[in-house]
């Protein structure tokens, strides 16, 4: 079973498996069709679409982030829909080193299929190493996937609020290091980040060449941030609830456990003007007003 990360080379030993499904999770933000395109163009022989919007997420609501965790339910007819049972080996991937595929590695674990992985290097280091691609539609035999929803690995705004001001928790933010200060905001009209947070921007799981650090260094990595702090303690965010999951997946292939998923995040938090806003000034975290958007 794989759990975390999968080399490409082996992979490639099992596209003819019946009892491995491969997924697709290419998508842009700016551009949401764009990772559709990408897939009918060329993918790995026998790889399914999984649409960051439709099928990842719910749709959002005034009170919600950019992209809401899927009903339960919902998302088991789908991963039904592409062969996927408890007996099967999920492979996940896309373009941009599991920023966005991440989120199906998670949102499988958090309905109880432990056995999927990540394409460690994704799909450019699939082509670097000239493995196939085609552009031919997968014949899907339908499963019956059943969810076991375990709702303890993600949390809420409410507890995020609480647990901050009480220091119960440490609140880690995936975003680039220019949004986290507030420089810039590309997607969300509030910029900065929830006061208390620390940020460690989810490209630095990964080396010069796209592949995810060693355990070792991940260890290391993550341990000096949380400095003593037990990892089941942690509560990973970012924008939406995407690429807060390379964290979680970086973490489990560190051996550190137990860290949860902040599920509405950076978005979500700032659909109550209540709710505090930090921005970093001049090297010196100030409070903003998040009403004035």
């Amino acid at each position: 079973m794989f759990k975390t990360l999968i080399d490409a080379a082996t992979l490639s030993g099992f596209l003819d498996d019946p009892q491995w499904v491969v997924v697709d999770c290419r998508f842009t933000l700016t551009d949401t069709e764009a990772g559709a395109r990408a897939y009918a163009a060329g993918h790995i022989p026998g790889a399914r679409y999984a649409h960051l919007d439709r099928d990842l997420s719910s749709p959002p609501t005034p009170g919600s982030g950019r992209h809401p965790l899927p009903q339960a339910a919902v998302l088991a007819q789908t991963l039904g829909r592409w062969g996927i049972d408890a007996g099967k080996q999920v492979v996940v991937y896309d373009d941009s080193y599991g920023a966005i595929a991440a989120r199906l590695w998670w949102l499988l674990r958090w309905l109880g299929h432990d056995a999927v992985a990540l394409l460690d290097g994704g799909l450019p280091k699939w082509r670097r190493e000239v493995h196939p691609v085609n552009a031919a539609m997968p014949s899907l035999r339908p499963a019956l996937f059943y969810a076991h929803p375990d709702n303890t690995l993600w949390v809420a705004s409410e507890f995020v609020r609480d647990a901050v001001q009480r220091r119960e928790c440490l609140l880690m933010d995936a975003r680039s290091e220019e949004r986290f200060r507030g420089d810039v905001e590309p997607l969300d009209r509030v910029a900065g980040h929830v006061p208390g947070a620390v940020n460690l921007p989810f490209e630095d799981n990964l080396d010069v060449g796209g592949q995810f650090l060693s355990p070792p260094e991940l260890r290391s990595l993550y341990l000096a941030i949380l400095n003593d702090l037990p990892s089941g303690r942690v509560v990973q965010m970012c924008g939406s609830g995407v690429t807060a999951c390379h964290n979680l997946l970086a973490m489990e292939h560190a051996g550190l456990y137990g860290a949860r998923l902040y599920a509405g995040s950076w978005s979500e938090w700032i659909t109550d003007p209540l709710r505090p806003v930090a921005r970093c000034e001049d090297g010196a975290f100030m409070p903003s007003d998040n009403a004035g958007g």
